[in-house]
């Protein structure tokens, strides 16, 4: 008796052709190609029924071929700083919703902070025929914005206003001036005098605007900054520091000077600074208040739960995906700014007596 022959195995299943369907449909290649670009030259039952086979066949359109004929992939590259960022989870919703919308497809990847990195991710990009980029980082530095400028890229910055006004850099932001300005306002309205600052050394415009905002509310109200109320965590070539365990690092620097209240550049620094508040007996806020920046979900969760200042996260993406897509239309696009709002929360009060 006979062994029976085993069934032969195959390689992974190659992707359907056009050839494929046109031998199972009985028509030429070029009618199957017209007929899936709903080409008025094919009659409309042929059409539909090479449609319908090409389905079932489960074909899927090569994108790169298709690129080469017009121009454009239907791809945008997205570079964030940290996955772990909570801030960035929701930019990227909102840029996510407009790209489906629009039928686009996003390539993500992460920098870490690191500018080189950033530039070589972006040029990745370019090489894969991404229609253009967004950046979601915080790398606006002089050289690095000629260097991003002449890979000629259609790029959006998020949060980042570059000093170029080169056309194919644009970008939408919160204005960080004027939302540092709220948070110090709200601590003086309270009563507090001796106002520190808690930032970081990694993502330096940003933080440079919101440190210009809290010099600037405080010297405004007759208060001289004191150099021994700042602080701001050091790079350490460390490009993925983690902002809470910063914060908490940092907040102990300032009890020598006797602040009353600290502004910190992000909700993940401020919340190490709850964290470092409990461990050392400092009740919040009846010995120090404590003020975010963001507004991300855990501010809201936190005990006590973190004043702060609300960032339009979702609104930011949006924005930033949709300009892009304009920008990619030849449409006339202009830098966009966006407002904050402070969110007072349980972690602020007036000074203790």
């Amino acid at each position: 008796m006979g062994i029976p022959d085993r069934p032969k195995r195959t390689s992974a299943r190659r992707p359907v052709s056009i050839q494929d369907i046109a031998e199972a449909a009985g028509v030429s290649h070029s009618t199957v190609s017209r007929a899936l670009h709903n080409s008025d030259l094919i009659r409309p039952e042929v059409r539909l029924r090479v449609q319908q086979l090409a389905q079932k066949m489960g074909y899927i359109p090569n994108a790169v071929a298709q690129s080469l004929k017009g121009q454009r992939t239907h791809t945008v590259g997205l570079v964030i700083s940290s996955i772990a960022d909570p801030f960035a989870g929701r930019v990227v919703r909102g840029i996510e919703e407009i790209a489906q919308a629009n039928r686009i497809s996003l390539l993500l990847s992460v920098s870490y902070n690191d500018p080189e990195r950033e530039l070589e991710i972006i040029e990745t990009f370019q090489r894969r025929r991404v229609d253009g980029v967004i950046s979601a980082t915080a790398q606006m530095r002089g050289a690095y914005v000629q260097r991003l400028t002449q890979i000629k890229m259609p790029t959006v910055m998020i949060n980042q206003q570059a000093d170029s006004e080169a056309d194919r850099l644009l970008s939408v932001d919160a204005d960080d001036y004027a939302g540092a300005r709220l948070a110090v306002e709200h601590l003086l309205s309270l009563g507090h005098r001796r106002i520190g600052y808690l930032g970081v050394g990694n993502r330096w415009q940003s933080n440079r605007r919101r440190f210009a905002g809290y010099c600037d509310t405080l010297s405004g109200a007759g208060v001289a900054v004191n150099a021994q109320w700042v602080r701001v965590a050091p790079i350490l070539n460390n490009p993925r520091s983690d902002d809470v365990v910063d914060g908490q690092a940092l907040l102990p620097a300032l009890l020598g000077s006797d602040v009353t209240a600290v502004f910190c550049y992000n909700d993940l620094i401020a919340v190490g600074a709850l964290m470092a508040c409990r461990e050392l007996g400092i009740v919040v806020p009846e010995q120090m208040s404590v003020v975010g920046y963001d507004d991300v979900d855990i501010a809201r969760y936190v005990t006590p739960s973190l004043t702060t200042v609300h960032q339009p996260k979702l609104r930011l993406g949006e924005l930033a995906m949709q300009m892009l897509l304009d920008l990619l239309e030849g449409q006339a696009v202009h830098n966009t700014s966006l407002a904050n709002e402070l969110v007072v929360r349980a972690s602020t009060g007036p000074p203790p007596l």
